[in-house]
C-alpha cells in the first residue's frame, strides 16, 4: 500500500484545498485549473456507445446516500435514472444505507467473496483489507479524461502499488456549523475561538434549554471525528498518530490524555442530546437541520444538506477553537471522501466500469446544479455566487483558501482492530465518566496487540 507521512498528507490536502477560483470567492474546486470539469458539458460523451454488448445486465450499486432529503441522494438518482433511460438494457439496483451499516456489510461480503458490482471504500488504512477483492480502475480513469477531473493528489489515498481502487466523492474539512438564532437566544454574540469559550457557550445554551450540539454517536465514527479535532489541537498540530506508528510517542502521551480530558469535559457539560449513542448519523444531523440543536460539528460535505434544510438561512460556520492555548485553527481534520470501488469478481465488469465512468463524469455537473459543490473531490468550475450559492457556502469556500493542512481520521490511519478499540472507547465516554489515563491505556494495549 502507498503510505504517506502525516507531513506529506497535510501538504497534499493543503494543496488540494488551495485550488480556488476567483469567481467562487475562493474554493478548493479550482475554476481556472486547466484540468477542470466544465459544469455545462460534464458527461457529454459519457453516454455514447461504449463498444460493449447490448445484453441485459443488472449492476448492484452499493452506496451511502440513503436520505431523500439530501442533495447527494438527488444527485445519485438523477444520474442513475438518466443512465438507465439512455441504456435500456442496463438496470442499476441501488443498495443504500448509512456509513456504519455499509462498512459492516462490506466486511461480511468481502469475507464471503460476494462484494457487489459497485461498493464503497474509504482511504488509506481502511482500503488495504479490501484490495484483493477489488478491480483496478486505472483504465476506467483514463477514459474521457476522468482522472484529470480529481483534485491533485487525492487519488493517492485510494492507490496501492500503482493501481487506483477507488474514486472519491469528496475532499472535506471538519467545521462547526451553528444556528445564529439559537446562539442569540442564549445571549451568545460572538463565535468562540478558545475551548474555554466554547464550553461556556455550551453551558449558556444548555441553561436556556437548548441542545448545544447534535450528535449521532450510534455511528461511532462521529464522536471519533470530533475527538480527533481536539487531539489535533492538544498535540499542537498534526502527526500524533503517525508518531505513535513510528514509535516516537505512545497513547499515554500527555497530549492524548489532555484530549480525552477535554472531550470528557464537553460530554459532562451535557453538550449533546440525551441518548446520543442510540441515534444514528442521519438522525443526529436532522436534529440540527430542524432547529433542535445549536451546533453540528461535521465535515463540509453537509453544506448542501444544511442549505436545503429549514434552518439553512440561519446557519453560520466557524473553525474549531484552540484547546488550552494550543493548536492552529487553520489546521483541520481532513476528510478525503468515501470512494466508489468495483468488485474484481463482477459478472459485468466492463459494463460496471462504463456506468461508473459516466456517473463520475456527470457528478460534478449535478453537484454544482444542486448547490452541493462544497467539499467535492472533483474540480468544479462555475460562478458560485451567480449560481445562487448561499452565504454559508461562499464562507466555506473562502475558508478553504486558508487551510494549512491537518490530520486524517483515526480509522484511516490505524489498523482496523486498533481503530475499532478506539471507536468503542470514545463511544463509551458518552455513556459514563471515565479515567483519561485508563482510556489512554486501552488505546495503547490495542495498538501493542496489533503491531
Amino acid at each position: 500500500m502507498v503510505k504517506k507521512s502525516t507531513k506529506t498528507v497535510a501538504l497534499t490536502l493543503t494543496a488540494a484545498a488551495l485550488l480556488v477560483g476567483a469567481t467562487a470567492c475562493g474554493s478548493k474546486n479550482n475554476e481556472n485549473n486547466t484540468g477542470s470539469t466544465n459544469t455545462g458539458n460534464a458527461g457529454t460523451n459519457a453516454g455514447t456507445n461504449t463498444g460493449t454488448s447490448a445484453k441485459n445486465v443488472t449492476i448492484t450499486f452499493q452506496n451511502i446516500y440513503p436520505d431523500p432529503a439530501t442533495p447527494s441522494y438527488k444527485m445519485m438518482h438523477e444520474i442513475v435514472d438518466q443512465y438507465q433511460k439512455d441504456h435500456p438494457n442496463v438496470k442499476i439496483a441501488l443498495d443504500s444505507m448509512n456509513t456504519d451499516q455499509q462498512k459492516l456489510k462490506l466486511k461480511t461480503q468481502a469475507a464471503s467473496n460476494t462484494v457487489p458490482d459497485i461498493t464503497i471504500v474509504n482511504p488509506s488504512a481502511q482500503l488495504q483489507p479490501y484490495v484483493k477483492v477489488l478491480a483496478p480502475l486505472n483504465d476506467m480513469l483514463d477514459k474521457n479524461g476522468l482522472k484529470d477531473t480529481f483534485q491533485k493528489g487525492l487519488l493517492d489515498y485510494y492507490s496501492v502499488d500503482g493501481n487506483i481502487y477507488g474514486v472519491p466523492d469528496g475532499n472535506n474539512i471538519e467545521v462547526v456549523y451553528y444556528n445564529k438564532d439559537l446562539f442569540a437566544q442564549a445571549g451568545i454574540t460572538t463565535t468562540p475561538t478558545t475551548y474555554d469559550e466554547f464550553l461556556a457557550d455550551v453551558k449558556a445554551l444548555r441553561a436556556k434549554g437548548i441542545t448545544p450540539i447534535a450528535e449521532g454517536e450510534k455511528d461511532s465514527w462521529t464522536g471519533s471525528f470530533l475527538f480527533m479535532n481536539i487531539l489535533l489541537r492538544t498535540n499542537g498540530g498534526p502527526g500524533f498518530l503517525q508518531d505513535v506508528v513510528d514509535g516516537k510517542k505512545t497513547f499515554k502521551d500527555p497530549a492524548f490524555i489532555e484530549a480525552v480530558t477535554a472531550m470528557q469535559d464537553l460530554i459532562q457539560a451535557k453538550a449533546f442530546e440525551e441518548g446520543a449513542t442510540s441515534i444514528d448519523y442521519n438522525t443526529g444531523g436532522n436534529i440540527f437541520k430542524t432547529g433542535k440543536a445549536a451546533m453540528m460539528i461535521m465535515g463540509t460535505w453537509e453544506t448542501g444538506a444544511v442549505d436545503s434544510s429549514v434552518v439553512g438561512p440561519k446557519v453560520g460556520v466557524f473553525k474549531f477553537p484552540t484547546v488550552n492555548g494550543k493548536g492552529d485553527p487553520d489546521q483541520f481534520m481532513l476528510a478525503p471522501g468515501s470512494a466508489f470501488a468495483i468488485s474484481a469478481n463482477s459478472k459485468h465488469l466492463q459494463e460496471t466500469k462504463d456506468f461508473l465512468n459516466y456517473f463520475m463524469t456527470e457528478m460534478p455537473k449535478k453537484q454544482f446544479e444542486l448547490k452541493n459543490a462544497v467539499g467535492s473531490g472533483q474540480i468544479i468550475t462555475g460562478d458560485f455566487k451567480a449560481a445562487g450559492y448561499s452565504q454559508l457556502a461562499q464562507d466555506l469556500l473562502e475558508m478553504f483558501k486558508g487551510v494549512k493542512g491537518g490530520d486524517i481520521s483515526f480509522d484511516n490511519t490505524m489498523k482496523p482492530a486498533v481503530a475499532q478499540a478506539h471507536l468503542s472507547s470514545i463511544q463509551n465516554m458518552f455513556v459514563q465518566k471515565v479515567d483519561p489515563a485508563a482510556v489512554a491505556a486501552e488505546h495503547q494495549a490495542a495498538f501493542d496487540a496489533n503491531k
